[in-house]
């Protein structure tokens, strides 16, 4: 699923040029015993199974031993995509653009035995304050956000710093061809070849529609903007 998730576009490119490497590890393939179980009933009862501690460490063991044999000796970020987990953003995003290696833990079913969360995980990380079927739809839009911020991931290495969030603010509105569509205009500050102007008419719409759209976001940088 996150292979073929992943595989097309800016991502997929990435990965066949070796900016990001990527595999999938089948949590499954851990589990010593006849039909591959990795799922048992929750004690103290309630509704569905629980992934088991054992077959989730040793997948994780598999994985940070070859991280080893490949060199890095730092100590590695294993992240749990969990809606307990702090939320994701733009900032974290940046944060783990510059990590030679991650592991991202994937739950499924009720979630994962409490002690090997304990036991392995760094990070809780959350995409919103919903519940999905499992981790993997979080990890790709993790995977996809951080990719984007690898050095030679996007032909135009400014695109990424002009984005919605880098500055915490929303990205300004954008036009293209033709300059009259319907009879709306594109504004004709776009039209002026002045940078200067242009780039102070960017600031203002994005100070405006984050006003308009996401106030929270004025509040979280203190931005005092008018």
């Amino acid at each position: 699923m996150i292979i073929n998730g992943l595989g097309e576009s800016i991502t997929g490119r990435s990965i066949e040029r070796g900016f990001v490497g990527l595999e999938a590890v089948n949590i499954r393939d851990y589990a010593f015993n006849k039909h591959h179980k990795v799922d048992d009933y929750i004690y103290g009862g309630g509704a569905g199974m629980l992934m088991q501690a054992e077959p989730v460490y040793q997948c994780f063991k598999a994985v940070e031993e070859r991280i080893r044999e490949g060199g890095n000796i730092k100590p590695l970020r294993c992240i749990y995509m969990t809606p307990q987990g702090r939320v994701f953003n733009q900032q974290i995003a940046k944060e783990l653009s510059g990590e030679e290696d991650i592991i991202i833990l994937c739950g499924h079913y009720e979630g994962i035995d409490e002690r090997v969360l304990e036991e392995i995980v760094t990070d809780n990380i959350s995409i919103g304050d919903y519940v999905l079927t499992g981790g993997e739809l979080p990890a790709m839009v993790l995977i996809d956000a951080v990719s984007r911020l690898i050095p030679g991931v996007l032909n135009n290495e400014a695109s990424s710093d002009t984005e919605s969030f880098e500055d915490g603010l929303l990205e300004y509105p954008q036009y293209s061809r033709p300059e009259v569509w319907r009879g709306k205009r594109v504004p004709e500050v776009l039209l002026s070849g002045h940078h200067e102007n242009v780039e102070k008419w960017r600031r203002a719409q994005s100070v405006i529609r984050t006003r308009e759209r996401r106030p929270d976001l004025l509040s979280e940088t203190g931005c005092q903007c008018h």
